[in-house]
């Protein structure tokens, strides 16, 4: 389908003005006809954006694009139409992606669409939860309310994602650059060096032997090795796609004493800011629990979370199924039970998301503080160990001389 710009006149004799998606000009000027408007003056869209169709297979939001959008949305909607907001952000898009997404909303809300059903026809651009929100904001007239809450929630979480990138940036770096210099230590300067140690007819130091038999083994065998590294990831890649093996590795994850806190309290952090939202929202906690388990990447919280679902189900309290599940840090368990009591479940969700995520960045920059010297130490001991191993013959070599 394109997409065409109109200027037609409804019943009353109203100019009215927008834009349609339809197969071609005859089309769009019936579907005008069905919502009792007289096409005065139609032509195809100056944003060239498809509605349907191939134009935009496989386009979608980037989650940096969905987060700008809806605090524009948000800007926007509470002091004009939703309509004109939508073609306003979709016009002053500055990648073609967005651009298109949001021409495709703007032209389903046109044709008579809710904007949640309009966003339901880009799922891979706007996910579930974040649909039901808008729904649930779109039923109780409080949408500019509900985008607000949206885009303080998602800019909270690429936050805390942009945190753990830079924070695991830097010791990644590091840890690849020792392993590089090592290597090529070990394949290009020790060869070249113990080649002087073959004729003087010595038995070597135990240490130089063994840096040399390493060396040997890396140039004729390196390359076989980087092969079955390389087969190994995809094989293991291959084998996570398995919801067995996946649960397995993400309980063996959840055990590590370090990684396995972390992962534990981001995720509760997450789920306590998205229950908030939910809550402020007038979602009911059910529906976004079902919602909140197919986002969830570990497949054991995410089995918690329906475990969650379905206690509540059950009629059981939101604290009792979280305690229940025994993954989720205690003083999450302990607010949101704090919260069901006193009927201020909203705030004490958001007061534990608070503390999760400030524990979170202090454990995280504490353990990376920790982490980049105990890096560099390694890498000069390994480099120091390798130095010894070619001055030993050398001063070896010396004591003969002067005995």
């Amino acid at each position: 389908m394109a997409a065409f710009e109109y200027l037609a006149l409804d019943l009353a004799g109203k100019e009215r003005t927008g834009s349609l998606a339809a197969d071609n000009e005859d089309d769009a000027r019936a579907r005008l006809a069905r919502r009792n408007l007289s096409a005065v003056r139609l032509q195809p869209s100056t944003s060239a954006a498809k509605s349907e169709g191939a134009g935009l297979f496989g386009v979608r939001l980037s989650v940096k694009a969905l987060t700008l959008v809806t605090r524009q949305l948000a800007t926007l909607v509470s002091v004009a139409p939703l309509e004109e907001a939508l073609r306003t952000i979709a016009v002053q898009a500055e990648d073609r992606p967005t651009r298109q997404v949001l021409t495709a909303v703007h032209v389903a809300v046109l044709e008579g669409y809710r904007l949640s059903e309009a966003m339901a026809r880009r799922k891979e651009s706007f996910p579930a939860l974040y649909r039901a929100m808008i729904a649930s904001g779109e039923g109780v007239g409080a949408l500019p309310a509900i985008l607000e809450r949206l885009a303080d929630l998602l800019e909270r979480q690429e936050s805390v994602r942009g945190k753990v990138i830079g924070a695991l940036v830097y010791p990644a770096m590091l840890c690849v650059t020792a392993i590089v210099v090592v290597i090529s230590l070990m394949i290009f300067v020790v060869p070249k060096l113990v080649e002087q140690f073959d004729t003087i007819g010595q038995a070597l130091p135990l240490l130089t032997r063994i840096v040399i038999g390493i060396s040997d083994f890396l140039r004729m065998f390196g390359i076989y090795g980087l092969a079955a590294g390389a087969i190994g990831i995809l094989v293991f890649a291959q084998a996570l796609q398995a919801q067995g093996f996946r649960a397995g590795v993400d309980r063996v994850i959840l055990g590590l004493p370090l990684i396995g806190r972390l992962t534990r309290d981001l995720h509760a952090a997450r789920l306590a800011r998205t229950l908030a939202s939910m809550t402020a929202s007038g979602l009911p906690i059910l529906e976004g629990l079902m919602i909140t388990a197919r986002t969830v990447d570990n497949q054991v919280l995410k089995g918690a979370v329906t475990d969650m679902a379905n206690a509540i189900r059950e009629g059981g309290s939101l604290s009792t199924a979280m305690k229940r599940t025994k993954v989720f840090p205690a003083i999450l368990v302990y607010m949101t039970a704090s919260g069901e009591n006193s009927g201020k479940l909203e705030s004490m969700l958001e007061r534990a998301a608070d503390y999760l995520e400030r524990e979170f960045n202090t454990f995280t920059s504490a353990a990376l503080a920790l982490l980049e010297p105990v890096i560099i130490v390694i890498m000069g001991g390994v480099v120091a160990l390798i130095v010894l191993s070619i001055l030993l013959p050398i001063l070896q070599l010396n004591t003969l001389a002067l005995g």
